[in-house]
């Protein structure tokens, strides 16, 4: 990988090599920094920024990941005890590799500026504990297309940047955080490969809510699939969270919960849900992946000083507690990386309630007129009422599938295969005719969306696996479930799946009756 050329930026910054690096950086401000909190920083300065520390700094290594529709560079910064920011370089390391990522939605902003701020002052204050136990990944700047897109009318009722913030999709109108099992964007293209060059083992997903008029600063969640490895599950509920919860409370005075939305359930009752379990998120899918996932949502109605420096802060309790869990991290992994032949994995899945109500932060706001659109905005006010509800922040299968030893998949499936080898799954070419005691899935009906969402018609195929004996001829694709990525390979591959290859219409005749083109070995 080359570094990322230096683009014209604003801020004029004198840089010596014979200067402390804190002295060489000081003047380098994000545009909240600069404009009093009312604009965001754009590509340009970003990248700036970002080869500005690279450039003081012999731990801070730029690169990038891949490249946007639109073809700009998707930066990605790594600090750490590297000489380079190679994969080879940064996984020889022995360090736990862990992933920061801000902006998939263009209008999200405070990951983004607490990113840029985190990296600029890690490299300033030399001897942080972090980089003794960690490298890190640091992309602030995902959706980048997205983020150029500015307009004072996107995100409506957020308070600020009042300068205007980016769009939600990126160039070509797809969501990139529903875009993480189908891949049609070249910036899911770019992500999974940058996941299996580097292979972080922490990822962190920045956002910023809407919605709810709750009182927490900020809300997070773990992986939220009901597939996810349970020892990954554990680990964030039971140990990082309310560590990182606690620490922040009792250093700052802020409330940090699970994310959810107050609304009615089908049974007339107030619950707290939290958002979709399927892998499409960003977070979801990290877990699917094996890895420790954790999503940040700052508060929309807080001001933009508030939202970042609380998803700063969260960064900063997360990296706390990852530097001294290394080997709680990796055992976690090592233990969700082991062969599921024979095991029931959920295939659909629907909200879990608490057993009891738990007492939810319920806030409020007051409205403000934007200076320059003369349209509401909505101001956080300092106060909390604990209201209990029932809390809906897991999920429970509605429906389970057996996972196979191995996959038979026809060579001439290519979209499929492409999306699989995108994805890191590794396959074998059968070499020689093969006489396979396995399973076909006979397709009795399928249910098309009315409507397209993301480009795409979704679908649910309907039927049920039977008993085949056949020959296969060699050129087929055979699929070992025992790798890293076995888990998210059954979400792929299997047709009743509610994320995977059958639902986004890629594989095989997924629109009518028949049998599905992937074959199971018994």
């Amino acid at each position: 990988m080359r570094r990322i050329p230096i683009l014209p930026f604003a801020l004029s910054v004198s840089l010596s090599l014979a200067m402390p690096v804190g002295a060489q950086l000081d003047g380098l401000l994000t545009a909240p920094e600069r404009t009093g909190w009312v604009e965001t920083t754009r590509y340009a300065e970003a990248i700036a920024f970002l080869q500005a520390v690279a450039d003081a700094a012999p731990n801070a290594h730029l690169t990038r990941m891949g490249y946007t529709q639109e073809g700009r560079a998707i930066p990605l910064l790594v600090v750490g005890d590297v000489p380079d920011a190679s994969p080879e370089a940064v996984r020889a390391s022995g360090l736990l590799r862990v992933y920061l990522q801000g902006n998939i939605h263009g209008g999200e902003v405070p990951g983004k500026e607490a990113l840029l701020m985190l990296v600029r002052e890690l490299v300033q204050e030399p001897g942080s504990p972090w980089l003794d136990e960690l490298v890190l990944l640091v992309a602030p700047v995902y959706n980048a297309d997205g983020n150029e897109r500015v307009r004072l009318s996107n995100r409506p009722r957020q308070n600020g940047p009042l300068g205007g913030m980016g769009q939600r999709p990126n160039a070509e109108g797809l969501d990139l955080n529903r875009d993480h099992m189908k891949l049609d964007s070249p910036e899911a293209r770019s992500l999974v490969s940058m996941l299996n060059a580097y292979d972080p083992e922490v990822a962190v997903d920045l956002h910023t809510t809407n919605g709810t008029r709750h009182a927490y600063h900020l809300t997070y969640s773990p992986a939220l699939h009901p597939g996810t490895a349970p020892e990954l599950d554990r680990l964030l509920r039971d140990e990082a969270l309310p560590r990182i919860t606690d620490a922040i409370r009792r250093t700052d005075g802020w409330e940090y919960y699970y994310y959810g939305n107050a609304r009615r359930g089908p049974d007339g009752e107030m619950g707290w849900y939290t958002f979709d379990h399927r892998p499409r998120f960003n977070n979801n899918y990290m877990g699917l992946r094996n890895r420790v996932a954790i999503l940040s949502e700052a508060y929309a109605y807080a001001t933009l000083q508030d939202r970042v420096v609380a998803t700063r802060r969260f960064v900063e309790e997360i990296l706390d507690w990852a530097a001294v869990s290394v080997s709680g991290v990796r055992s976690a992994i090592a233990a969700a990386e082991a062969p599921l032949a024979g095991e029931a994995l959920p295939l659909r899945a629907t909200f879990q309630g608490s057993d009891e109500p738990v007492a939810i932060l319920m806030g409020a706001v007051e409205e403000l007129r934007h200076p320059y659109t003369g349209a509401i905005i909505l101001n956080r006010l300092d106060s909390a009422v604990a209201t209990p509800m029932r809390e809906y922040g897991t999920f429970a299968a509605t429906e389970t599938g057996r996972v196979p030893s191995r996959y038979l998949i026809p060579e001439a499936e290519e979209e499929a295969l492409d999306r699989l080898h995108a994805h890191g799954i590794q396959t074998s070419v059968l070499e020689s005719t093969f006489e396979l005691r396995g399973e076909v899935f006979r397709v009795d009906s399928v249910s098309m969306a009315e409507r397209e969402f993301q480009a795409r018609r979704e679908r649910v195929v309907h039927g049920e696996w039977v008993a085949l004996d056949t020959v296969l001829t060699p050129g087929t694709r055979v699929l070992d479930t025992a790798q890293p990525l076995g888990r998210l390979a059954f979400y792929l591959l299997e047709p009743r799946s509610d994320d995977g290859f059958a639902n986004w219409g890629i594989l095989g005749d997924s629109t009518a009756p028949g049998r599905w083109p992937v074959l199971r070995e018994r």
